[in-house]
């Protein structure tokens, strides 16, 4: 073969090459793709995607706080980290915690959790969510607009932005809709009928937290269930489905069985075409399960857009002043007294004990233990139903809460799935889709950061969790509620670790707050 006719096979060879490059905003003729450096990849894991259902064994390359490939060809990273024998998922998203601090929120990362949200009770103004974090974010966090703040503001003229948390001094723009109408009682919010001036205050207000980036608004309704007459509820229905964002509401518990307060909130939802979901519908359910899972099939049927939750615990938590305790709790609840529990120390009440703990400890903690395991059971299985915390507030190493906070995510994975039968639990990927991509989607019509989120595909945010579906395991009891979860292996938040090695990282704080974004500001 000639000089000439060797040079002419190379430009030949080379020539393709050319014109791919030039399309391209760089490239190296030199380098391999799978040669480039990643800042992090995950070597060797059964990756899971349940949106889309691919489960196979892949490397995962992580730069800044995306996914940049997942694949079975080699992968070299600045770090390194072996992922044989371990799940590579989606962060966990909690659609349910009240778990607004540092603290809570290591608890939850280490529980898998990357996204929590406060949507049940809500947060007014969502300005103070920062205030009541402290810069101190761990995971990613949001609210909705508390209904239950604003009308404490509205009617009792004070500002408590959370209601579990002590009332936080805050500076409001002036506006007259905000003032009390006179002296009113405490805790006026919580048992007096709002005047139709307050009701367009509330409204007022409402508007305002939406705007301000609320997910939805929080409506409390089983705690208030005095004090809210039909035209505020309408009002609160009307406004979320004006600009698109759903209710989620605690419904009003009645006695075993009965269903009138899912019924009520069903019945706002297809007048208004508002959007509703509901809370921790397994303690509110209870024995009705069923018929609740029923209910809610028939709505979707019809078309209306409701959505549920559920924990993996056979006993709810809340305070020993619940407006639920001033009625017939026991046959509500289907319990006596020494089925309840201080949280503070463990004790089971007696009935002396019960009225004087009542008067004394207003503030107090108690666990209620009112489930069967059945019911639990049936409530998780169930299609849709996606999986949440309802974490209780933690400040203190000291605070004894209900373990839900803590182990909810490991306990539904290592106790109620299973590879071979569906009797027992659920097939791995369905249990992830519960608390992963199904609270996802059920928040980015309004939350665009959640398109992002809930997959594990490359382009996606980089929330992961990383875990041993052998070993993974919750270790939290209501005798000692702190014990944090086994088999968390990693958890990365917007492509940082909060948990490396099984090895919370205290100090790092990647996590960033969400917000709406309201039909009207679109």
């Amino acid at each position: 073969m000639n000089h000439s006719h060797k040079k002419t096979k190379r430009i030949s060879q080379i020539f393709p090459l050319i014109v791919v490059c030039l399309g391209m905003t760089s490239c190296s003729l030199l380098q391999d793709e799978q040669a480039i450096p990643y800042d992090v990849v995950f070597l060797g894991g059964r990756v899971i995607d349940p949106e889309t259902g691919f489960d196979q064994l892949a490397n995962v390359g992580i730069s800044g706080n995306k996914i940049v490939s997942i694949s079975k060809q080699s992968l070299a990273g600045s770090e390194s980290i072996n992922a044989s024998g371990l799940v590579i998922s989606p962060g966990f998203i909690d659609l349910h915690s009240h778990a607004l601090s540092k603290l809570g929120q290591q608890f939850q990362a280490m529980d898998g959790v990357t996204t929590a949200l406060e949507l049940e009770a809500g947060v007014y103004p969502i300005d103070a969510l920062s205030q009541i974090m402290g810069g101190q974010s761990v995971i990613n966090y949001g609210a909705s607009t508390s209904h239950l703040a604003i009308r404490q503001l509205v009617i009792e003229g004070i500002v408590k932005p959370h209601f579990t948390t002590p009332s936080t001094p805050l500076v409001l723009d002036s506006n007259p809709n905000s003032k009390s109408e006179g002296s009113v009682p405490k805790n006026a919010a919580f048992t007096q009928q709002a005047s139709r001036q307050q009701i367009r205050s509330i409204a007022a207000h409402l508007q305002q937290g939406i705007s301000e980036g609320g997910l939805g608004i929080g409506v409390l309704l089983d705690y208030i269930r005095g004090a809210v007459n039909a035209s505020e509820l309408d009002m609160v229905f009307e406004e979320a489905a004006a600009v698109k964002v759903p209710v989620f509401v605690h419904i009003v518990r009645g006695l075993p069985g009965d269903t009138e307060g899912l019924e009520q909130v069903i019945a706002l939802s297809k007048i208004h075409k508002t959007s509703v979901h509901i809370c921790h519908l397994n303690s509110s359910a209870m024995g009705g399960i069923e018929q609740f899972l029923e209910l809610i099939s028939k709505a979707r049927a019809e078309g209306i857009d409701i959505t549920s939750e559920a924990y993996p615990y056979n006993a709810g938590s809340t305070g020993i002043s619940a407006a639920v305790f001033s009625r017939d709790w026991q046959s509500i609840f289907g319990i006596s007294y020494q089925d309840v529990e201080w949280a503070a120390t463990g004790e089971r009440f007696t009935k002396s004990m019960w009225q004087d703990y009542r008067q004394r400890f207003p503030e107090g903690k108690i666990i209620h233990h009112y489930g069967k395991e059945q019911w639990t059971r049936v409530a998780l299985k169930a299609p849709g139903i996606m999986i949440a915390s309802d974490a209780m507030p933690l400040l203190s190493n000291d605070d004894r809460v209900h373990p839900r906070g803590v182990g909810t995510f490991s306990k539904t994975l290592g106790r109620y799935t299973s590879s071979s039968d569906s009797s027992t639990g659920m097939p791995l990927v369905t249990a992830l889709a519960k608390m992963t991509v199904l609270p996802a989607k059920r928040m980015q019509s309004f939350a665009p950061a959640f398109m992002r989120k809930g997959r594990l595909r490359e382009g996606f945010d980089a929330d992961i969790t990383v875990f041993d579906p052998d070993e993974i395991s919750d270790m939290a009891t209501y005798q000692q509620p702190l014990a944090p979860s086994k088999g968390i292996q990693h958890v990365m938040v917007n492509g940082e670790f909060v948990l490396k090695h099984g090895v919370l990282l205290e100090d790092t704080l990647p996590g960033q707050i969400i917000k709406g974004v309201s039909e009207k500001s679109l």
